[in-house]
Order: C-alpha cells, then structure tokens, then sequence
C-alpha cells in the first residue's frame, strides 16, 4: 500500500486517508496507486460494510491534483491521467458498500471529484468546495463536469465550473453538494454516521446503491421497473427475514448480510 493512502479497520469500517498534508493532499500517481489499490480490495470485502475517506491534516481533504505533476503533461499524457483517474473514481462510486467523504478543509479540483464519487459528503464549518481548474486553463478531468451537475443541477455546475469559484461548506449544503454540514470534526461525524450504517441490512444497503446509481439517468418507468425487481430479490435473503422478524418482536436486528 502506497504511504500517500493509508487504510485503517474499525471493526466493520474501513478509513481510507489521503496522506500528503504537507501538499496539502494533492494527488499525484502515488496517491491514485493507493486509491486504485484500496478500491480493488473493497470491491470483494464482504467483512466491510461501510467506507470513510478523508484526508490527512488540518487543512485539506484533497485541495486538487498536484500542479507540478500536471504542468509537463503532454496531451495525450493528459487524457490517459484523465481516464486513469475517472476509472478509480469510479470505481469508488460503484463499490457495493456505502461510501462516505468526510470532508474538512479545501476539497478542490479533483479533491472535490473524489468527494463526489462518495455516497454522503460530510462537511464541516472549515469546508471548501470548488471546481478551479479554469483559472489554470484546464477544465477538471476526473468526472467533474458531469458528477456536479449530476448532484447540483446544471446551473450550479456551471457557477461553479466557469467562475472556478469556492463555496463554504453552507452553501454546498443548499445546493445538494454536501450531504450534511456538521460541528466539531467531519472526520468524527462520518464515522459515527458509518457506525449507525453496520447495523443496518448489508443487502439492502448494496441495492438501493444499486437501484439508485443505475438508473439515475433512465425513465421513471424502466428505473421503478429495476427498482421493483430489486425490491422483490430482498426477500429471497435472510436479511430481509431477520429484519422483519426483529421488528415483529420489538428486538434489535442481526444482520448477517445474506
């Protein structure tokens, strides 16, 4: 495992911590071989059940790609950094756990990109969002353009990708960015968030990621038609039996994720 991305286990949790705080967690390729790593070994992890990512220091959760990397790259060069980095992310969005960024301080540039591909972006009051590329003559290239206007809307993408602007962690809230803007430490109130999350169905949670991320672009009949049958394949799991069992005799539900 690369240095610049360590991975610790709290019983069912897995924290993934971008660690280049003194650039202020920039990411270059030592950074996407850790995170293409970490992803590859979550895609199979049926003992994880939850994901924290965040980044290491005071100051940023990612504050962008590194500039000094990025400046010698030729084109062709940059559309393969481009499509190398849009894969992991990627990745990330479709592992089968739910993913969560924690994020304090500057999320920028493809700091912001990572925190998209999350399920729950968890702010707090040192957040910073912002898409900048325009100010160095690029456009953002990990998925930026399209996972924002897919979470904000189309004009918000646009404020925010044209103008290279920064946004506080309550203005990311009002417009969908953040999931939630909480006091004291993001990093704390994920993992809280993610405790409450292992206790929770393991099957269910992977298909509503799956109804959800698979159908956000299709008709409302073909996606409720997926989310139907998806519906239907729960109760075919000891999940679905043991939860409603739980409920039925007022006890806390054992979920053993089959």
């Amino acid at each position: 495992m690369s240095d610049a991305v360590q991975r610790t286990r709290d019983g069912s949790i897995e924290r993934i911590t971008i660690n280049r705080p003194a650039a202020l967690n920039a990411i270059n390729e030592e950074v996407l071989d850790g995170l293409e790593a970490a992803v590859a070994d979550l895609r199979s992890a049926t003992d994880v059940r939850a994901v924290v990512v965040t980044g290491a220091g005071e100051k940023a959760f990612v504050a962008g790609a590194d500039i000094g990397f990025m400046s010698s790259l030729t084109p062709v060069r940059a559309e393969l950094f481009a499509e190398r980095g849009q894969g992991i992310l990627d990745g990330l969005a479709a592992l089968p756990m739910p993913v969560i960024a924690a994020v304090s301080g500057f999320a920028l540039g493809g700091g912001c990109e990572i925190a998209m591909a999350c399920d729950l972006i968890i702010a707090d009051a040192t957040a910073r969002f912002g898409q900048p590329e325009v100010k160095l003559g690029v456009i953002p290239g990990f998925g930026g353009t399209q996972r924002l206007a897919r979470r904000v809307g189309l004009s918000n993408a646009l404020d925010l990708c044209l103008t290279g602007r920064m946004v506080g962690a309550e203005e990311a809230l009002r417009m969908g960015l953040a999931s939630q803007v909480v006091e004291g430490k993001a990093a704390d109130a994920a993992t809280e968030i993610a405790r409450g999350i292992t206790s929770l169905g393991p099957v269910a949670l992977r298909l509503c990621k799956r109804a959800i991320h698979e159908n956000v672009d299709a008709a409302l009949s073909t996606a409720q038609a997926a989310e139907r049958t998806l519906f239907g394949m729960c109760f075919a799991t000891e999940d679905q039996k043991e939860g409603m069992a739980a409920f039925l005799e007022k006890r806390s539900a054992a979920f053993q994720g089959r």
